[in-house]
């Protein structure tokens, strides 16, 4: 596992503690700067990011850096997920920290609901009037209002996402070129340069590349900035599941096919 920009949780916490910064738990460019002095003293290359070789010299004798198992049973998973995404699971597993088969498990169920199978990688905002007032009531209060954008999907979310999560405003179009993508629809200018920094990838030239590339990457990516590994490490519970769905939804919806998911995986996976 690499630890770099974007990443968080105990390690991160550990790494920081070992550089004498505050142990926050998520590794910014304040902690990165950090790791290139302390390479740079060490005689190692100053990249930033820290990798087997580094963690290795940090802490000696503790072994390399957290890794990722290698037993996950994806055979197993064909014909029941997409060949494309099992084909992404172990560089995501590798660079996101999901390390055993309950946080697979987890994440996968999470994923694939969100996006109705692993089918849906760019966020669908072909709205009529009437859906566009029961959606996004903020943004068209009546028919009347949202009748001009209906339809219109590149009207729609220039709107409602424009002047916010680091978009420009609604002229900018801004809005619709930084849509949802991905399995957990990675959303707004300022989400996607975060992931393209973590990724060391031009996400806001390229944005496309999130639903086409990166579409696992990035759910991981949100898993592992919001600390939801931490609630999969506790377990197989419903209440664990609901947990996970909270923080990714806002409520539970969904949660009887997010439960039935995760015990599918989970088992075939065990």
């Amino acid at each position: 596992m690499l630890l770099k920009v974007g990443s968080s949780g105990e390690d991160v916490k550990k790494l920081q503690a070992k550089l004498g910064l505050s142990a926050d738990g998520s590794f910014g460019p304040a902690t990165a700067e950090a790791v290139k002095k302390w390479q740079t003293a060490n005689g190692l290359g100053a990249d930033g990011i820290v990798g087997d070789g580094t963690w290795g010299k940090l802490f000696p004798g503790e072994g390399s850096a957290p890794v990722v198992s290698s037993s996950f049973k994806l055979e197993a998973l064909k014909g029941h997920i997409p060949d494309a995404v099992i084909a992404q699971i172990p560089d995501t597993a590798a660079k996101f920290g999901i390390t055993n088969t309950l946080r697979l498990a987890h994440f996968l169920a999470q994923c694939g609901h969100e996006s109705g199978g692993f089918k849906a990688v760019s966020e669908n905002l072909n709205y009529s009037a009437k859906g566009l007032v029961g959606t996004f009531k903020k943004y068209f209060p009546t028919e009347v209002v949202a009748k001009p954008y209906e339809r219109n999907p590149e009207k729609i979310a220039s709107k409602v996402y424009g002047s916010r999560m680091g978009n420009g405003d609604e002229q900018s179009g801004e809005g619709y070129k930084f849509r949802g993508r991905g399995y957990l629809q990675t959303t707004g200018k300022e989400n996607y340069r975060l992931l393209g920094q973590f990724l060391n990838v031009d996400l806001i030239s390229n944005p496309d590349l999130v639903s086409t590339k990166y579409p696992l990457a990035s759910a991981a990516f949100f898993f592992n900035s919001n600390g939801l590994w931490s609630i999969c490490d506790k377990g197989i519970s419903e209440d664990v599941i609901k947990a996970l769905t909270k923080r990714i939804n806002g409520g539970y919806h969904g949660l009887e096919d997010r439960i039935n998911q995760f015990v599918k995986f989970f088992n075939i996976l065990k």
